[in-house]
């Protein structure tokens, strides 16, 4: 699967934001953390990192089931802001911008800090 395809649900950005965090782990460290945290059981935890290396999120490492990211963090927000904007604002970043913006009370340094950020991106 290429990587701008990669959609994680939520139990799969837990398992992700460790590898992120952590760059490494053994599947039982993950386990582990997650079963602290969150509450899952061993099983769950590996059905989800299997699922993640089916789907080119996670690498696995032998001998030992260590587990690294393949995908960065800012690819996933990228892909998962893009399929946001398509599903609710019909692809327009503007509508959405737009739409956001207006309900946001925003200081003059916020402000400030957007018009530097759109005068940056300028042709």
């Amino acid at each position: 699967m290429a990587t701008n395809e990669i959609r994680l649900h939520e139990g799969e950005l837990n398992v992700m934001e460790l590898l992120w965090s952590n760059k490494v782990l053994a599947a039982k460290d993950i386990a582990k953390i997650i079963k602290e945290y969150i509450g899952w059981e061993k099983n769950t935890t590996y059905t989800v990192i299997k699922r993640l290396i089916d789907k080119g999120a996670i690498k696995r490492e032998d001998p030992g089931f260590l587990c690294r990211a393949a995908i960065s963090k800012r690819a996933v927000q990228n892909i998962e802001t893009k399929a946001l904007l398509n599903k609710l604002f019909n692809g327009s970043l503007n509508t959405f911008l737009s739409d956001y913006l207006k309900n946001q009370d925003l200081s003059r340094t916020e402000v400030m800090e957007l018009e530097r950020i759109v005068s940056e991106q300028r042709f």
